[in-house]
């Protein structure tokens, strides 16, 4: 019987379990440049024992950062910092991909460079708002990105994907979830276009689509992962029935031969179970165990067969140690819920904390 304390291989590399650290916001990139620290070395390093670690987002252009001081991966100045991460992550033995992650029009200007506005799909605010040196501000309406847009936007994704090799990343994840701009332009209520790019199930999968085509073109599809969260109504997102959309996505890039998808699970096991049998390489997941945290009872969904690797988010933030823990049936530290930005990710916020 397969356990999740089993090595796997993915991509073509070996990881030592089936143990993921999900990818969580922190906004620590405290330096000049949006570029990250040596505190953020030392964060990632003590974590180094996950069979993959998968980093806070990062925006891969300046457009693309909806949060106060998270780093990015545009500059060679970020590159460059990125690399301290990464040689601490590897010296433990560890494996780190970086999560790319575009906003969208989650953000606000006050965030972005002087001139620089939000973006999305279509021009529809979002609901809600977003923290900034100022204080809470409400979400602006975007900009509708043109095709040119578009297609500059894609090539930052691929550019960034170059950067992190080059920084020494083992690989990347395209966020594609939590109502950031891949997700926009899959979820009806925020493309609302009537070209190419939305109007059907085959316009709002195409960006998806040509950005992971893209990235698997510039770094090797073997270091290439997705992120999708059906359903999620988190950042103002409506998706009432996602099956339709998340099964034609799936279909498109199986082929383009992705190192893993990576699904942050809402409450409809069934569709998990769909789209676990329509793909065809390793399948991550960061199950739905809400309102509790995801434990150690969710190890029991590899040997069922359920997920080749389990993500675990708020846990690691309390136990940095946390597979070696898991493995000796404890002790585990309870994470603080004050740390996080609204709660445990089930509750549709994977992007917990302020502090480690």
């Amino acid at each position: 019987m397969t356990t999740a304390f089993d090595p796997i291989v993915m991509g073509g590399r070996r990881l030592a379990s089936r143990i993921a650290m999900a990818p969580m916001t922190r906004s620590r990139a405290f330096g000049p440049g949006a570029e990250p620290t040596e505190l953020m070395a030392t964060y990632y390093a003590q974590r180094a024992g996950a069979g993959l670690i998968v980093t806070e987002g990062i925006q891969p252009s300046p457009v693309g950062q909806g949060y106060p001081h998270t780093p990015g991966l545009h500059t060679p100045g970020q590159v460059a910092a990125w690399r301290t991460v990464t040689d601490a992550v590897h010296r433990e033995g560890g494996v780190i991909f970086a999560q790319l992650m575009h906003t969208g029009r989650i953000g606000h200007p006050s965030l972005l460079p002087e001139g620089l506005v939000p973006v999305g799909p279509s021009a529809v605010a979002a609901k809600g708002q977003v923290f900034t040196p100022e204080g809470p501000k409400d979400f602006v309406t975007p900009k509708e990105l043109s095709e040119a847009e578009i297609r500059q936007t894609i090539a930052d994704f691929a550019a960034a994907a170059k950067g992190a090799v080059e920084a020494g990343f083992d690989g990347v994840e395209i966020h594609g979830a939590n109502g950031y701009l891949v997700h926009q332009f899959l979820a009806p209520n925020t493309n609302r276009r009537t070209d190419a790019w939305g109007s059907d199930t085959e316009g709002r999968i195409r960006f998806a689509v040509e950005v992971a085509a893209a990235v698997a073109e510039a770094i090797g599809s073997h270091r290439v992962g997705l992120r999708i969260s059906p359903g999620n109504p988190y950042n103002d997102i409506a998706e009432d029935d996602p099956a339709e959309v998340y099964e034609a996505l799936l279909e498109r890039i199986a082929g383009l031969d992705l190192a893993y998808l990576h699904l942050m699970e809402g409450p409809d096991r069934d569709l998990t179970t769909r789209l676990r049998k329509a793909w065809p390489s390793t399948f991550v997941l960061n199950p739905f165990t809400y309102p509790e945290v995801t434990g150690p009872e969710a190890l029991k969904l590899v040997e069922d067969g359920a997920a080749d690797m389990i993500a675990y988010g708020a846990l690691f933030l309390a136990n940095p140690d946390l597979p070696a823990r898991l493995a000796a049936g404890g002790p585990l530290n309870t994470p603080d819920p004050s740390t996080f930005y609204g709660g445990d990710h089930r509750g549709y916020t994977d992007y917990p904390t302020l502090t480690a």
